[in-house]
């Protein structure tokens, strides 16, 4: 059997959500067919965390944890008693380095297959605004937005000039929503800059668009780009946030009750960014429908969470597809020549 590495953890906001998103990709890998291994990633410290941990506190404390051998995507199997080699890596950091193309680097250099994007396609697809100015030249609908670097002066009376309120103000990497704020005056925008800015050294104030919220999961199989059911996300808050992501404040309707024809449409759309991309394994492609009918992307992630609040889960269950299925093609699909 292949030994598979399921890589979690990270240097972001998010290193919580990896770890349940790995935990949960254990629970439903299929043992009959690969050999999972648990790799937590802490800074410069690459960890085989012992079998039995099945939850994040157990997996953050490292008891009977081998180091990973960087030269050679290694470790000491105590089991076996000899050094073992990874033959592959499914990947599930959110944020950094596992979905903005560092660990995707590195693996390609070690010649080892990994279930994401390229690095390449990582690096463009994880910064909001490198991948909105890819995709000007593609024809997709997006938000009118204003960059702002903390190391440039900026004007608020400029940037509310060419977006208007309300905006959303959001940093240009990471996920989960950490640092994004709806701006609804004036007021209130200066520290909407100050709390993106503290996520990373780059932010998009975006003007916001009125409408449903829709996603939709991409995937290819047996070079094949397949989407799955489109999902409306609903929730009483601002927008989703981090409390209507993983603490139960919004609604996924799975599949989202609207028309067949919207719905092939976001998904025509959903795969036709996912070849102009360049992209592998399962994404997902974030959207705002208009009362028209006029579809708005909003943002790609090329590492979504696979938790059990998740909403790609529940694009399979809805898709009649089992997950353990599911995971047996993203890592045989890795395996394919790119």
């Amino acid at each position: 059997m292949k030994n598979i590495a399921v890589v979690c953890g990270g240097d972001s906001s998010e290193r919580e959500v990896s770890i349940n998103s790995a935990l949960n990709v254990l629970l439903n890998i299929d043992r009959n067919k690969f050999n999972p291994r648990l790799v937590f990633l802490e800074g410069t410290k690459w960890f085989v965390v012992s079998s039995d941990a099945s939850t994040p506190a157990k997996v953050l404390e490292h008891q009977n944890a081998s180091l990973v051998d960087k030269n050679s995507f290694s470790f000491f199997c105590q089991e076996q008693g000899k050094e073992e080699k990874f033959d592959a890596a499914l990947i599930m950091i959110h944020g950094t380095p596992g979905e903005n193309g560092l660990l995707q680097g590195y693996l390609e250099m070690q010649g080892v297959p990994f279930t994401t994007c390229s690095s390449f396609v990582s690096a463009i697809t994880f910064d909001k605004h490198s991948c909105k100015r890819f995709l000007d030249f593609a024809g997709v609908k997006m938000a009118n937005d204003v960059f702002i670097s903390r190391n440039r002066p900026y004007s608020l009376r400029e940037i509310i000039r060419q977006v208007g309120l309300p905006m959303f103000v959001k940093p240009t990497v990471g996920g989960s929503s950490f640092g994004v704020t709806k701006v609804k005056d004036e007021g209130a925008l200066q520290q909407a800059i100050d709390n993106a800015f503290c996520e990373c050294g780059t932010i998009l104030a975006e003007e916001a668009i009125s409408g449903r919220e829709m996603t939709c999961g991409v995937y290819k199989f047996q070079g094949r780009i397949c989407a799955l059911p489109v999902t409306e996300i609903v929730t009483g808050r601002e927008f989703f946030d981090y409390q209507a992501k993983y603490l139960g404040e919004s609604q996924e309707i799975c599949p989202a009750e609207i028309t067949p024809a919207l719905s092939a449409k976001i998904q025509n759309l959903s795969e036709r960014i996912y070849s102009y991309m360049g992209c592998r394994g399962i994404v997902r492609m974030d959207y705002i429908v208009t009362e028209n009918e006029d579809i708005y992307f909003l943002e790609v992630n090329t590492v979504p969470g696979m938790t059990e609040m998740s909403l790609v889960p529940k694009m399979l269950l809805a898709a009649g597809i089992g997950i353990k299925d599911f995971i047996t093609s993203l890592i045989e699909e890795s395996f394919v020549k790119r």
